[in-house]
């Protein structure tokens, strides 16, 4: 008697956790739960992307910093040198208006 009622328990048991696993792999399958599951990982590789950036530029500073102090070249490009031609604003082309200009730092 205590073997039935114990196969019994475990085959209810086997049978609540093996109906309760395909209910959770059906749910994850959901076209609304993989659609959300994508736009995450799109989240997150933006966010990587966005970090490797920043650690490119990070870089690139430094470089020139030690480039620059290596050739000596301590003056500010914005000072104003005798040899070289004041700097003059951009003039927009022809036909062309300011504010169309597409700012790509708009973006960052």
């Amino acid at each position: 008697m205590f073997r039935r009622a114990f196969w019994f328990t475990t085959g209810a048991a086997a049978g609540v956790w093996a109906t309760t696993k395909v209910n959770r792999k059906l749910r994850s399958l959901a076209p609304d739960s993989l659609a959300a599951r994508a736009a995450d990982k799109a989240v997150e590789t933006g966010h990587r992307v966005r970090e490797f950036a920043l650690d490119v530029r990070a870089g690139m500073a430094q470089r020139e910093d030690e480039l620059t102090d290596a050739l000596g070249l301590q003056a500010s490009p914005d000072a104003d040198h005798p040899e070289l031609p004041a700097r003059t604003a951009r003039r927009p082309l022809p036909g062309t208006t300011t504010v169309d200009r597409y700012d790509r730092n708009e973006d960052h």
